[in-house]
């Protein structure tokens, strides 16, 4: 069968909107068991994303009416005084917080994260009374509001939402996270654009966790509806992912999830049977190649579920989820990988920086590319993939960098070995769009880590340590950056000595 249409009727009598994360009372799930983030040895998106004390006003005005509420506090539109971006503000109570420790990884877990269909963190904010995330602005609304606005979905459409989950958790899993906590209410749309056009970003990762190879959670953590039977059984690994992405596909393709009952504790033997059935009624329209993909995601051994990539290259997903937008690199842009790798070091980060706070719908064509040249979807780009993409956009061999591996040694800040989705963005930003006041500005403040006017040695040092300055080489290494840049020769640099070393 094809990719046809299916009816979506959520019964509210099964509706899983409503399903909450069960909690350590009841003896189920808790928010502990996980592992410390290990400190990166070289500068990634953490290094950047300020983490501010004092108060949130100062910088950003926040209307009063909520555009979202959860169990620990609400969410609401600010604008940033100096840039004028638009952000989601998410004001959470330390009163309500029962391990504020628990809660700073989530932190520290969202900040390490770096994928176009993950939510982005800017940065944080902390009081006495409140700690305030300040993240991407999603304005097209909640997973099942969108699709119950439309009353039917494609599996055209489904398939265009599980492509793009599937790459964001084969991301994770390669980074060793596991989200634990999957389900419609932690996708939401960046736009009100249609679904085909409209980027999906997966959000909360409060119980998220990181995990090595081979290593078995115990920590029961999750929500009924969509929580695998191992996590139930207190022993599971990053399967239990897939597993909620199984649910999460039956629930779009007929409007109900295949495990439910009229309270928890009947949800949750369901679930530890772990036997679904695909009623005629309603699959009827529905393909054999989709049954099959939910079946391999639900199975109910882990050794034999799907992996994240398994699912992406299933039939069903290449064939009715759009391949990659036929973006190639162009020579400018091989032009930019190469110029990136001769910039200073405090260039290459005040560009990370600007890479990572630009809105999709700027850098719409750089992503597309991106996701082109990445053909396992992993979210990263190695070595091979960047020079077939260069090899396939027509350019002749002698326009090619003989360094490639250079170049993009030089485009990975982070020391992962793989280039990254804002490493490349930064890397292949035209001039035009970073050379905007207001982005210039936004990535100085991260410098200016005492809001004095100028950077210091100091402040370079805390930024850019990670980036493969060591100690015993910071001192020479920190004056010769300075001075590159210091045109009046007072020892910092201000933001207009700033801005002239950005145009260079």
């Amino acid at each position: 069968m094809g990719c046809g249409s299916s009816k979506l009727a959520v019964p509210e009598s099964v509706e899983p909107r409503d399903a909450k994360r069960v909690t350590a009372n009841s003896g189920l799930i808790s928010t502990a068991d996980a592992s410390r983030m290990n400190a990166s040895n070289s500068f990634g998106n953490e290094n950047f994303i300020l983490s501010n004390t004092g108060s949130l006003t100062q910088f950003y005005n926040v209307e009063a009416a909520k555009i979202g509420q959860g169990s620990y506090g609400s969410v609401t539109r600010g604008t940033n005084k100096a840039t004028g971006a638009v952000r989601a503000i998410k004001t959470i109570s330390k009163s309500q917080v029962k391990n504020i420790d628990r809660f700073r990884q989530e932190i520290a877990i969202m900040k390490q994260l770096d994928h176009p269909n993950i939510i982005k963190l800017f940065e944080t904010f902390e009081d006495n009374r409140n700690i305030y995330l300040v993240m991407e602005l999603c304005s097209g609304g909640e997973l099942f509001d969108r699709i119950i606005e439309l009353g039917h979905l494609t599996e055209h459409q489904a398939a265009i939402l599980m492509q793009q989950v599937l790459r964001a958790i084969l991301y994770m899993h390669q980074s060793k996270m596991m989200h634990r906590d999957l389900k419609p209410e932690n996708f939401l749309f960046l736009t009100k654009d249609p679904i085909e056009k409209s980027p999906v970003k997966i959000i909360d990762f409060g119980l998220s966790c990181r995990f090595q190879n081979g290593q078995q959670m115990s920590t029961k953590a999750g929500t009924p509806y969509y929580v695998a039977p191992q996590v139930l059984a207190g022993k599971y690994d990053e399967a239990c992912d897939i597993w909620s992405c199984g649910v999460i596909m039956f629930i779009l393709l007929c409007g109900y999830p295949p495990f439910y009952g009229d309270s928890d504790a009947e949800v949750l033997r369901k679930v530890r049977e772990g036997v679904f059935t695909f009623n005629p009624a309603d699959w009827k329209n529905v393909s054999d190649d989709a049954k099959d993909l939910i079946r391999k995601m639900l199975a109910f051994n882990p050794k034999d579920r799907f992996t994240a990539e398994q699912a992406l290259n299933h039939v069903w997903v290449k064939k009715c989820a759009p391949k990659a937008v036929d973006a190639p690199l162009e020579q400018a842009h091989v032009d930019n990988l190469k110029s990136f790798r001769n910039q200073n070091k405090l260039k290459k980060a005040a560009l990370h920086i600007i890479a990572q706070q630009m809105p999709d719908t700027e850098i719409t064509n750089l992503k597309n590319i991106f996701t082109t040249i990445d053909k396992n979807g992993d979210g990263t780009l190695s070595t091979a993939e960047i020079l077939e993409g260069i090899e396939k956009s027509g350019l002749q061999t002698d326009q090619l960098p003989f360094d490639l591996k250079d170049v993009i040694a030089s485009i990975d800040s982070n020391g992962s070995g793989m280039v990254d989705y804002t490493e490349f963005i930064a890397a292949t930003l035209e001039k035009k769009k970073y050379m905007r006041e207001d982005r210039l500005w936004a990535a100085f403040k991260v410098f200016d880590i005492d809001g004095s006017g100028s950077i210091s040695k100091a402040e370079l040092h805390k930024i850019l340590n990670g980036g493969g300055i060591t100690d015993a080489e910071t001192s020479n290494k920190l004056d010769d950056l300075i001075a590159e840049c210091d045109i009046d020769g007072d020892g910092e640099i201000s933001f207009d000595e700033f801005v002239k070393m950005m145009s260079k």
